[in-house]
């Protein structure tokens, strides 16, 4: 299994990104698809999470009005929009993916999930 993260970089602050993750190497369909963030000297944060099986999705309240996930399941492939970026946005951000079920609200720990992806950097300048 390979989870491949791309998309970051550095954008000024008020600036967006999209971040992809494509995802393969097995049948993903039971799977929820995640994205997490560390800052450096913090733990690892949860940002978005999509159930591939239903659609559903799940932002975290610290994002959920300027972030966004989506997917294309025909690419395997998840995505994370993120407007209006902020200096605290700044961290590595990584995908996931961890068979479920159970809803994807329930989705945030990291601990859930048994595949990750290298992270991709994100960084915001004030």
């Amino acid at each position: 299994v390979q989870l491949q993260a791309s998309g970051g970089g550095l954008v000024q602050a008020g600036g967006s990104l999209r971040l992809s993750c494509a995802a393969s190497g097995r049948n993903f369909d039971n799977y929820i698809m995640a994205w997490f963030r560390q800052a450096p000297g913090k733990g690892r944060e949860f940002v978005a999470a999509l159930k591939w099986i239903d659609g559903t999705t799940h932002v975290a309240d610290s994002v959920k009005d300027r972030f966004s996930i989506s997917g294309d399941r025909g690419k395997n492939t998840v995505y994370l929009r993120m407007n209006v970026l902020k200096p605290e946005d700044t961290a590595s951000y990584s995908c996931a993916a961890g068979e479920a079920d159970y809803a994807v609200v329930a989705g945030t720990h990291p601990l859930l999930y048994d595949y990750w992806g290298q992270g991709t950097q994100v960084t915001v300048s004030s």
